[in-house]
């Protein structure tokens, strides 16, 4: 099955208190199916996995497939560095209605290539939807090596790789190796247009949190064959892309989203707010992007005003 071309990985949202707020995790998932999102990741990274419970995660999962319904793909984060603990979890997340699995490289114990193998071979054969691997070294210390994923893509409910090891040399060996139906996605917001170029299939998103419209402006233009249109609309989105990376996820992102009106709260220990310091640059990072994007209206309305009159003039329709 195809997960689409944009997911958002999204956040978990809190209370004061710091417990799961379940409706205000159903508006913000709606909220990115409405500005770009084909689906969302529920209980990923950047929905804090580590902290968040097993039973606070399947009720994650269970209202978030309720109320998005067939409108939205909705994929459960089940991994762990423990093999028993994630098939456990993915057990209890198939009985959620959800559309798919993402599980992570298991995290410092630094399993090898052969462990790798296994341990994703495990979860698979113990469940029937659809699972996707999640290469992140930076994270977990343990690299998915390419020719680990194409044993892996031999088993037949593994069909995709969300891959943020930040080299295209290592995409393109994945791309050359991998069989043309097995889904490769960007997990990394300022590599999208660099892997889409390369044959992947989308991105696992961060930002599309904040310009979730921008990217799949960006994101349709490639795919249309407007690639001058999606280079320009890539360099525009560049500094949010790095911008919301100034510590560590998901803090930048929460704390913008607080200030757009979508009330994500806070993190858990051992994450802790945004500074005073990081908020002032995400801040400013929110009002350049603010501005490009009203200097960018206006030029739009100039073009088509002008449009309207010399079509006046020659009588022929704007179609």
């Amino acid at each position: 099955m195809s997960f689409g071309r944009i997911l958002t990985a999204m956040v978990t949202p809190m209370n004061e208190a710091l417990e799961v707020d379940y409706q205000e995790a159903i508006r913000l998932a709606q909220y990115l199916v409405d500005h770009g999102s084909d689906g969302v990741v529920v209980c990923g990274t950047t929905g804090e996995s580590p902290t968040v419970t097993d039973q606070e995660k399947i009720e994650l999962f269970k209202v978030i497939k309720g109320a998005l319904g067939s409108t939205a793909i909705v994929i459960a984060g089940i991994g762990s560095n423990s093999t028993s603990s994630s098939i456990t979890l993915a057990h209890k997340a198939s009985t959620t209605g959800v559309d798919g699995l993402m599980a992570v490289v298991p995290y410092y114990n630094k399993p090898s290539q052969e462990g790798l193998y296994q341990h994703f071979k495990a979860i698979a054969e113990a469940t029937s939807l659809p699972l996707m691997l999640y290469n992140v070294p930076g994270r977990t210390s343990a690299n998915l090596m390419p020719e680990t994923v194409k044993r892996l893509a031999e088993i037949p409910n593994i069909t995709s790789l969300k891959e943020a090891a930040g080299s295209l040399d290592q995409v393109s060996e994945l791309k050359r190796m991998l069989p043309p139906d097995f889904a490769v996605y960007s997990g990394d917001d300022s590599m999208t247009l660099p892997m889409l170029a390369l044959g992947c299939s989308g991105i696992v998103s961060v930002a599309a949190h904040f310009i979730g419209d921008e990217m799949k402006h960006m994101v349709d233009a490639w795919f249309a064959g407007d690639t001058a249109q999606a280079t320009k609309s890539h360099l525009e989105l560049y500094p949010i892309f790095k911008g919301i990376f100034i510590t560590s996820n998901p803090v930048p992102i929460k704390a913008i989203m607080n200030r757009v009106g979508i009330k994500v709260g806070g993190v858990r220990l051992p994450l802790v707010d945004a500074t005073n310091e990081e908020i002032k640059f995400l801040e400013k990072l929110m009002n350049d992007h603010k501005q490009t994007q009203v200097s960018y209206n206006k030029k739009q309305a100039s073009v088509i005003t002008e449009l309207k009159v010399a079509s006046e003039k020659t009588n022929h329709p704007i179609v």
